[in-house]
């Protein structure tokens, strides 16, 4: 949270700065410690941009942090020092206050695990825990690096996944943008040449000419229904995002529900073989992740987590509540067998990452050309369907 504060400089000069703290208490901490007094307080004024970007570039990437922490931690320099090095260089206040309260939690005797859970907002569970896990062993550049791997490799697929809907979506979008400019605008003026000609018209542009002439005459009410259409579907999409109904309709079209599927599966074992890699246990694993997961994975991973606490097998307890595919589950066993459950999860994932990558790019060359010709023929019906009178007309005068 942002708060304005009003200072006095030791030379008696009056300013004012904006200071990003937990509270007000925290505020005034940060302030006092510059050498300012402090002669009021109040939360900054509310920006209506303020929540974009939030967890990325406008205050911290957590990904950036790791991966410059770690570079000055291989260096040889503590964490306090590193700390204070990041601190240093960085020019944006919201992050320059995240790095200060990082800071000032150290310097007060607290574990670095605990001042990065007191900023839940920033620093997510998972990112707190492998920290945790790490001061247990000392080994903190081992966990910042298995974490940069693991965004990494998830920012990989997901990456990929949008570029793989960019062409699609261009498409549709000038496809509809063309079939909505002849169907408002083209096909009522079309209509109002062919009006009172007194010809009989191809039923199917007889239609398309009726709707011409209702459109024209009832724009403004067609152009507030389409508004108010587009803000439904606007805000329907936003709900199903919001209640995991996406994914539950992913989930039961065909072919693309089993792919669905493997991507999650994948996501689950990839982070669940990230934090028994950095030696959480799998029970304490698999809480971490819960609510991380869609709702029908959380219930069966709930299960799977009963199970596995009652002495059954953790590939048993997987297969058991549909939490594997046959190739995960043969993994699972072998790490059962060798020991190695971190990596034969890690294992798991890299193999159906490739698998979903392999899928989509097939998916896109195969849907691309579909949907262009779809909307090729919308738009080629469209025009030929206004053109036939023309024609006809053609024929009668030759």
């Amino acid at each position: 949270m942002q708060f304005a504060v009003r200072t006095l400089a030791p030379d008696m000069s009056i300013s004012s700065i904006v200071v990003d703290a937990a509270d007000a208490v925290d505020a005034r901490a940060q302030v006092e410690a510059r050498g300012l007094f402090v002669s009021s307080i109040e939360p900054a004024r509310a920006n209506p941009f303020a929540g974009v970007g939030k967890r990325g570039g406008a205050r911290l990437s957590i990904v950036l942090f790791s991966q410059e922490l770690l570079a000055l931690l291989h260096a040889g320099l503590g964490i306090v020092e590193g700390l204070e090095a990041l601190l240093e260089k960085e020019a944006n206040p919201g992050a320059r206050g995240v790095l200060e309260r990082l800071l000032g939690g150290l310097r007060e005797g607290k574990r670095f695990s605990s001042v990065l859970a007191a900023q839940p907002d920033l620093f997510p569970p998972l990112y707190v825990g492998i920290v945790r896990a790490a001061e247990g062993t000392s080994d903190l550049p081992r966990a910042l690096s298995r974490y940069i791997d693991y965004q990494q490799r998830i920012d990989t697929v997901r990456s990929k996944i949008v570029s793989a809907s960019i062409y699609p979506v261009i498409l549709l979008m000038v496809g509809g943008g063309v079939s909505a400019f002849l169907i408002g605008y083209v096909v009522p003026k079309f209509a109002e040449v062919y009006h009172g000609a007194g010809r009989s018209l191809p039923w199917m542009s007889q239609l398309l000419l009726d709707w011409g002439q209702f459109a024209s005459s009832h724009g403004s009410a067609i152009l507030v229904a389409a508004v108010l259409l587009v803000a439904g579907l606007v805000a329907g999409v936003r709900h199903l995002v919001k209640t995991g109904g996406v994914a539950r309709l992913l989930g039961r079209l065909p072919g693309i529900g089993e792919r669905a599927r493997i991507y999650e599966l994948s996501r689950l074992y990839l982070t669940l073989g990230m934090l028994t890699e950095g030696g959480i246990t799998i029970v304490n694993a698999i809480d971490t992740v819960q609510p991380m997961v869609s709702s029908g994975l959380r219930r069966g991973l709930a299960n799977a987590r009963a199970a596995v606490e009652s002495g059954q097998p953790l590939s048993h307890a997987f297969e058991t509540n549909g939490l594997t595919t046959p190739i995960s589950l043969r993994m699972l066993r072998v790490g059962e067998r060798t020991g190695d459950m971190g990596p034969m999860l890690t294992q798991s994932a890299a193999f159906y990452d490739g698998e979903i990558t392999r899928w989509i790019d097939r998916f896109t060359r195969t849907f691309e050309p579909l949907l262009m010709a779809a909307i090729g023929l919308v738009v080629g019906a469209i025009v030929v369907l206004l053109y036939m009178p023309i024609f006809d007309l053609a024929g009668d005068m030759s």
